[in-house]
This record gives structure tokens, C-alpha cells and sequence, in this order.
């Protein structure tokens, strides 16, 4: 048996070009940046998208890692022809592109599991050193290869070790999008670790010739230029169609789909993904959620066009008051939110005060002079969460009642607030099957003509008796009702409800009294009322003047045109129309007249005041107008002798309140009717 070392005269002597060792280098130092700048696209995304920028991540680690093996190879030399069997090469870069999509894979998750690390980093190592000898094994030469064990065991370990960076890396990059020295920094310590454990597993190999024939005589130096410059070229044009690919990403996409087009602002998508994660629970944090008052009412008077020059003009202001650590987001419409971080409650409130402030300078915007207000809502972190879901609806909530407390202020979340938002939730999911359970019902409260002393009419009103909160007041779910849009099927369920009721009386030949029913705005906004109005009459065979619709004056504030379209199709279908809560502050007296209405219902809060020489003088003004106009007059909330006294001297004879009667059920209302059939009522329903 022969011996090695009686075979040492044919062991070949290997030795490296050096400066295609740099080369090798280079790029492993490029492929290295580039798989931690696309770190950053892997975590950031999500679906589909994420998808593909993990497989773009693992194909740029996986062929750099791939790459510089190769150049390496080309700048080692043996006395020997070599050529490499293209197969076996193409499924060593398999085994690094493989290994890095599996790792990468592993790590998406937010949260750091030590164990997922681990084996991340085992199974990355472990695709290196497979891609390592697989491509050792694609060499084609005369000789045979032996291993050190010694050196194979060190290179392994190099191998492992630079997985291990190169992923913990990956995590402290994934959420960093800019381009720091940090990077380069680490981009080198890698590419140092990577060629480290190619040099060092080649420094395990010893190449055996038993054939002195094949021996030749080589240029330490000679290189296979024209496959160097192949595998040198295709790598750096991957590199740079993966740095095209991230900069056409980040300076044209991003920009398109996290910035709002009309003001330049982030968008709400830009929030969503800047609170994606929360907020830093060990520093203050402020939401300052911003909505403007009345916007629609300005947009539909000037047009569009202003109402987006407005946005804009908000937006450069708010952006005014931001500065280092305070973001500023246009969500839509005419909201807009700030984060601010490391902010106290106080700095909160006043930066909230210099928004209010801003915003109610005047806006000189193509000739006109704007004068508007906003409602601001504030969150903090961690006092009220640190969640996105926590902070945004304590913001709005927090808005919300800004804005019921009379606009242009702010409002700071507490606990109250908190109890309030999850009884409204609870409202909100109990009132979808209310209607189903029965759980609401009609009372009518009677109008009453104090001059003739005979009942006129009855109000319709609904109550629900929530089996956990009691009497919920309309004042509190009417609102809702409407938001969710569950007002419709409900105001239709009170049609049929005042149609049974009517054809009761009729059967019970009972004189038929105007019945009023209140309307939302969200019914003309879903083109419905007409419908339902029609299938009321025809249904129950009603005579039209038995039915009254009562809008409200806030109502104005809709598409006046479309307003008066329908009220005027209503009105020709022979029902009548009241104007209710008339002088609460709403409406343009420059279109009353054009208004197509019968009746108008003095608002109860100057009646309550009527001892008031200014609520008397106001009120005195409403009848006179009415009178003048030719429309009927009813007074809300009469409950004293007084306040009758000062309405009949006014001029306004029909009234409804206390005074004359409490809302009532049917059963109750039969027995008011009963009481006061012989003595007061009348078969003329005209007020």
C-alpha cells in the first residue's frame, strides 16, 4: 500500500491571485448591504408583497454569498487544468438561496425567539458549508481532494458564526430604512466572515495528483478572464437591479402609496404603518386626532375646488407646528392627526391650543375670506394604551366630544370617556337585532291647539328599554342609529308601526288626527323616504293629511338643492312637513322661504326660557316671521301656565309638552283619547 508521504512529490501547490481575492471581497461586502437594505422591504410588507421581497432578499444574500465562493474559486490555481461541471455548481448556489429564504423565513415574526434564531442561524451555516463543498465538488481536475479535519471543523464554525451575524443584523435593519455607515460597518464585518470561511475551508483542502503527466507549468497569475468577467458582471448587475428595484420602491412607490396627493402629507396608510407596532410604552406619547367644523358646509357652498385649497392651507399649517419627533397625517377628508413623542399631557393640551389658534385665523382663498374652527381629540401612551387600535380610538372618541361640547376646543381622553365609548359599542351591537327582538317601541305625545282647547296631532317617538342599560334616551341611540345607518330600517319600521295604528282608529271610527314621525337626514341621503312615504299611504289607505314627516333645522347643512326636491315630491304626495327644533342655530333664513314646509316647531330651549326678555324677544321674532311666511306654528316643551299665557299673546296657539301630555303608549294614548273625546276633540286636524 502506498503511503502519503511516498506520494508527496504529486500534492499541487495552490495559489491565489490576490486581486481577484479583493474582488471576491466586494462583493460580498455589496451582497451583504444589499440583503440588509432589503431587510427593511421584508418586514415592512405584507401578503403577496412580502412574499416577493423575502424571495428578492434570499436571492441577493443567497447568489452574493454564491458569488463571491465562485470568484474565490477563479482566484485559486493549481498546476492542473480545472474546468467545473455546471450542474452541480448551479445546485451549490441552490443551497445558499434555499438556506437564506429559510432563515429570513424564520426571523419575520416582530418578537425575537432565541430558538427561532438559533435555528435560523443553524440552517443558514449549515446551507453555507453545503454550498461551500457542493461547489468544491463541482471542480473537474486530475487530482483528488483530502480534508483536514481540523480546518473543515474551523470553517464550519466561520460559517456558523457568520450566519449568526448576518442575521442578527437582518433584525436590527429590518425597521431601518436609511442608509447609515452603520450599514457599511456591518456590510464589511460580513463579507470579512463570509470570505473568512471560504478561505479558510479552501485552506482544508489538499489536491493529490497520482499522474505526473497532468502536471503543468501556470501562471500564478492567469485567470479565466472571460468567465471571471461573467460571473463579476451578472452579480453586480443583480445588485444593482435589486438597488433600482429598492429605490424606485422607496422614492416612487412608497411615495404614491404612503403620501396624500392632494397636500403631500403621510396618509393613513403612513399611520398604519408608523403606529404598526405601537408606541415606546417607557416615554409619553401624544394622538392628537383634528377635524375640521362644518368643512362640507364649505365645500358644498364655494365648490370643491376651495374646499381642497382649504385642505391644503391646513395642512401647511399644522405642518408648521411640527418639528423633531412630532409627525403631522392627513387621514382624509378633513381630518388630520399628529403624533408627537416623548409629550406630557401638558405639552399636549397646549400644542392643541396652538392648533385651534392656527386654524381659526382667517383663510384668504381665491378672493374669499374662510373663517373655520376645529374639534381636537388627544391620546397618550402609554396612560390610555400603546397599542394603534387604543390610541386611534381614544383619540377620535376624545374629538367626538370636542365636538358635542360646541367645536373649536379640545378634549382630552380620561376613564369617563373610556366607559362611554364601550357603552356605545354595546348600544351599537345590541341595536343591529333590537328590531328583530322587539325591543323598541312608540309612544305619541299630543299637540294641542290652546285656543280652541282640542287636540291637533301626535307626535311619534321612539323608546328602547335595553335589557342591561334600562331607558337608553333617543338622544343617545337616534345618533348612532344614524352612523351605522341602521335609522333607515328603523324609521320604516315606525312607518308600519303609525300605519297599524292609524288603521286601528279607523276601525274603531276614532276621528283620524295627524300623526308626526321624525326623518334623519340619512334618509333623503338614501333616496328611500318617498318610497316609504308612498308604500305607507297605499298600504294602510290612508288619506295623506293624516301624516305629518318632521325634519330637522340642522338638516339644512345637507345638499339644500336635493333637500328641496324631495320635500317638494313629498308635499305633492299630500303629507305634510314640519321644520322641528327651529332656532337652534342651523339655518340660512335667506333660503326659509324656499324651503317647502307647513309647519315650524319653536325649539323647547327658548320656551324653558321664555322668563328671559331675550328668549322672549327671539321667540316673539319666530312667530312673526312664521306668520308673515304663512306657515303654522307648534311650540315645544310648554309645561307652565306662564309660559302658555306668553305663547297665546305671542300669537302661537298650538303646543306640545308636559303640561298637556307625557309621551304615552297605545294603550295609554286610547285611554287619553277616551277621556277627551266628548269634551275636546276635533275632527279637524288642520292645525
Amino acid at each position: 500500500m502506498t503511503t502519503r508521504s511516498e506520494l508527496s512529490i504529486f500534492l499541487l501547490q495552490e495559489t491565489y491571485n490576490h486581486w481577484v481575492v479583493i474582488l471576491s471581497l466586494i462583493i460580498a461586502v455589496f451582497a451583504s448591504y444589499s440583503a440588509l437594505n432589503l431587510a427593511s422591504k421584508i418586514s415592512g410588507s405584507q401578503g403577496s408583497t412580502q412574499k416577493w421581497w423575502l424571495i428578492a432578499g434570499s436571492c441577493v444574500m443567497g447568489c452574493g454569498v454564491w458569488a463571491m465562493h465562485f470568484v474565490g474559486m477563479l482566484a485559486f490555481h493549481l498546476n492542473v487544468h480545472i474546468h467545473y461541471d455546471l450542474s452541480v455548481t448551479l445546485l451549490s448556489m441552490l443551497c445558499s438561496i434555499v438556506a437564506s429564504f429559510i432563515a429570513f423565513q424564520i426571523l419575520l415574526s416582530k418578537r425575537i425567539d432565541w430558538r427561532k434564531f438559533g435555528v435560523s442561524g443553524f440552517i443558514m451555516g449549515s446551507g453555507i458549508v453545503a454550498m461551500h463543498y457542493t461547489g468544491m465538488a463541482a471542480m473537474r481536475l486530475p487530482a483528488t481532494v483530502a480534508y483536514d479535519r481540523g480546518y473543515w471543523l474551523l470553517s464550519a464554525a466561520i460559517a456558523l458564526a457568520a450566519s449568526y451575524v448576518a442575521l442578527f443584523l437582518f433584525i436590527k435593519f429590518r425597521d431601518n430604512v436609511s442608509v447609515s455607515w452603520w450599514k457599511w460597518a456591518s456590510a464589511l464585518l460580513m463579507g470579512i466572515a463570509i470570505c473568512g470561511m471560504h478561505f479558510t475551508g479552501m485552506g482544508a483542502a489538499d489536491f493529490w495528483c497520482g499522474d505526473a503527466s497532468a502536471l503543468i507549468a501556470t501562471d500564478n497569475g492567469e485567470v479565466n478572464l472571460v468567465l471571471l468577467s461573467g460571473v463579476t458582471l451578472a452579480t453586480f448587475f443583480m445588485l444593482m437591479v435589486s438597488w433600482g428595484a429598492m429605490f424606485f420602491d422607496r422614492h416612487v412607490l412608497e411615495k404614491m402609496a404612503y403620501s396624500d396627493p392632494l397636500t403631500g402629507l403621510p396618509n393613513r396608510h403612513d399611520l398604519n404603518r408608523f403606529l404598526k407596532d405601537g408606541v415606546d410604552g417607557s416615554r409619553e406619547t401624544a394622538v392628537i386626532f383634528i377635524d375640521l367644523d362644518r368643512f362640507k358646509t364649505s365645500n358644498d357652498t364655494l365648490g370643491h375646488d376651495i374646499g381642497d385649497m382649504l385642505v391644503q392651507e391646513v395642512g401647511r399649517r399644522l405642518s408648521g407646528l411640527t418639528g423633531e419627533g412630532r409627525k403631522v397625517f392627513r387621514l382624509g377628508g378633513d381630518e388630520f392627526l399628529i403624533a408627537a413623542e416623548r409629550c406630557s399631557q401638558d405639552q399636549a393640551e397646549q400644542l392643541a391650543g396652538d392648533i385651534l389658534e392656527a386654524i381659526t385665523k382667517p383663510f384668504d382663498l381665491k378672493g374669499n375670506e374662510l373663517y373655520i374652527t376645529a374639534s381636537v381629540g388627544i391620546s397618550l401612551a402609554p396612560k390610555h394604551g400603546t397599542d394603534r387600535e387604543s390610541l386611534l380610538k381614544a383619540s377620535d372618541t376624545a374629538m367626538y366630544n370636542a365636538k358635542k361640547a360646541g367645536k373649536n376646543r379640545f378634549c382630552v381622553f380620561d376613564d369617563e370617556m373610556d366607559q362611554m365609548l364601550l357603552r356605545r359599542l354595546e348600544l351599537e351591537k345590541d341595536m343591529r337585532g333590537a328590531l328583530e327582538r322587539k325591543e323598541f317601541y312608540i309612544v305619541y305625545q299630543p299637540k294641542w291647539n290652546a285656543l280652541t282647547e282640542k287636540a291637533v296631532g301626535f307626535e311619534s317617538l321612539m323608546r328602547w328599554p335595553h335589557p342591561k342599560f334600562g331607558d337608553v334616551s333617543p338622544s343617545e341611540f337616534i345618533p348612532i342609529a344614524e352612523e351605522t345607518g341602521l335609522i333607515i330600517p328603523m324609521t320604516r319600521w315606525v312607518f308600519s308601526e303609525v300605519g297599524k295604528l292609524l288603521q286601528q282608529w279607523m276601525e274603531k271610527g276614532v276621528p283620524l288626527l295627524p300623526v308626526s314621525i321624525n326623518v334623519s337626514v340619512r334618509l333623503f341621503e338614501s333616496r328611500q323616504l318617498i318610497e316609504m312615504t308612498r308604500t305607507l299611504l297605499e298600504s294602510a289607505n290612508l288619506s295623506p293629511h293624516v301624516i305629518e314627516l318632521e325634519i330637522t333645522e340642522s338638516m339644512m347643512l345637507y345638499d339644500v338643492k336635493d333637500m328641496i326636491r324631495q320635500l317638494s315630491e313629498l308635499r305633492s304626495l299630500g303629507v305634510r312637513i314640519s321644520m322641528d327644533d327651529f332656532g337652534s342655530g342651523y339655518s340660512s333664513l335667506g333660503t326659509l322661504d324656499q324651503i317647502p314646509i307647513d309647519t315650524i316647531k319653536i325649539d323647547q330651549l327658548f320656551i324653558r326660557e321664555s322668563d328671559s326678555p331675550a328668549k322672549r324677544a327671539i321667540v316673539g321674532a319666530i312667530i312673526e316671521m312664521a306668520l308673515n311666511l304663512q306657515l303654522d306654528l307648534v311650540a315645544e316643551g310648554v309645561e307652565t301656565v306662564e309660559q302658555i299665557d306668553f305663547l297665546r299673546s305671542s300669537g302661537c296657539n298650538v303646543m306640545q309638552g308636559y303640561y298637556y301630555g307625557k309621551p304615552m303608549d297605545v294603550s295609554e294614548m286610547d285611554n287619553w283619547i277616551a277621556r277627551n273625546m266628548d269634551e275636546r276633540l276635533t275632527e279637524d286636524s288642520r292645525l
